[in-house]
């Protein structure tokens, strides 16, 4: 889950990173108030999860309380690299800055571990720094036992050749930036710019940072999710317990286990192909235990997609048995239907492994109008895709 500036800011001021004030607001008259208590100046920043704010005037300086509602009058509602703002943060200005730099730290999928990344060129994206003079960016891998301390944030430090001046202090924001990043069960935080101000001090003035929402359970993350930018679909699934994601498609999936899943992306897509473009609307992983309630739930979910036009369930058995799976599916529709639910798409099942045999009887038994058995998951996806394309 990615955090909006602002409540990137609370993280850090929560865990003694220093930064400046602010406060987030919706309408522009509110930023009156607030400019008034930061002194009478502030900076305007829009809230959106995207870079390129400022260039995008996204990000505007007000000299007096009247000219923060005027800029908070115009950024609100402003169009952002495809998102619109919502909210704006009323942020204290900073003192003279001096110079900017950049730190950060985030997971390392590729080599397993966890990696601090440095520079004193900050207050660009990183990726151009690093391209452009890739000197001037110093990786240090973190053990993710002994994290980092202040013999660590030396190391970062003299790695990246901060300042001598300003060595002190980026170590203690390196140390206290870990902690945050360790508590809060964060994938990446990331300060740029960290700001050296005229007063010698160092401030971070913008974060980002995203949590690992694997994690959610350790914390109360509630009021950090978007829930204006959320997919409806996705939201009703997450609060089924399901794993869902919503795509740019026709044929809805079902199946179990996100391999699985993975590979039935690819063969629909795949067999779409020859019937006008046809592709997959969503992923769906019911896990290993497709009960009646579970398959209904997901039923639910797709065929709510008024983008479906055909449903494809996938279904490997393993530990649960493809019997169990056919009766959850029968199960399921007639729960639907029970509930009301209009039930109108076409199912094409395929059923292979643990039991296949009888839980393709199941369904054949049956005999549900909307559903078809296809044994072969090529033969299935083609199917899908067929009668997705001619609805």
């Amino acid at each position: 889950m990615d955090l909006f500036e602002y409540q990137a800011r609370d993280l850090f001021a929560k865990h003694d990173v220093p930064v400046l004030a602010g406060e987030v607001i919706d309408t522009p008259e509110a930023a009156r108030e607030i400019t008034e208590r930061l002194g009478g100046k502030s900076v305007v920043k829009a809230q959106v999860k995207v870079g390129g704010r400022g260039k995008a005037g996204g990000v505007k300086l007000a000299a007096t309380p009247d000219e923060a509602v005027a800029r908070a009058t115009d950024i609100l509602g402003m169009d952002i690299k495809g998102h619109t703002v919502h909210k704006v943060m009323i942020a204290e200005t900073a003192p003279e800055i001096l110079e900017e730099y950049y730190v950060s730290f985030l997971l390392d999928r590729a080599n397993r571990t966890f990696l601090s990344i440095a520079s004193v060129e900050g207050g660009m994206e990183i990726e151009e720094v690093a391209a452009t003079r890739p000197e001037a960016v110093a990786k240090i891998a973190i053990d993710a036992i002994d994290g980092v301390d202040e013999a660590k944030a030396r190391e970062i430090v003299e790695a990246a050749k901060f300042p001598a001046e300003v060595a002190d202090k980026v170590a203690n924001v390196l140390v206290k930036l870990w902690d945050t990043f360790i508590k809060s069960d964060a994938l990446l935080v990331e300060v740029n710019p960290l700001a050296k101000v005229a007063s010698g001090e160092v401030i971070a003035l913008d974060g980002k940072v995203s949590l690992d929402d694997n994690a959610e359970f350790r914390h109360d993350w509630d009021e950090l999710h978007d829930k204006a930018a959320a997919n409806p679909l996705e939201a009703a699934a997450k609060e089924k317990g399901l794993n869902y994601v919503k795509l740019d498609g026709e044929v809805g999936i079902i199946g179990n286990g996100a391999g699985l899943v993975m590979s039935t992306l690819d063969v629909v897509a795949y067999a779409g192909e020859k019937h006008g473009g046809v592709k997959p609307a969503n992923f769906l992983d019911i896990g290993g235990g497709a009960s009646a309630q579970v398959m209904a739930n997901g039923l639910e979910i797709i065929l709510g997609d008024p983008d479906v036009k055909s449903v494809f369930v996938n279904v490997f058995g393993g530990i649960t048995a493809c019997d169990e799976v056919a009766n959850g599916i029968v199960q399921a529709l007639k729960l639907l239907e029970d509930r009301g639910e209009k039930v109108e798409k076409p199912l094409v099942v395929r059923l292979d492994g643990n039991n296949a045999e009888l839980g393709r009887k199941i369904l054949t038994d049956a005999n549900h109008p909307l559903v078809q058995r296809v044994d072969t998951m090529d033969g299935a996806a083609d199917k899908a895709a067929e009668l997705a394309a001619a609805k």
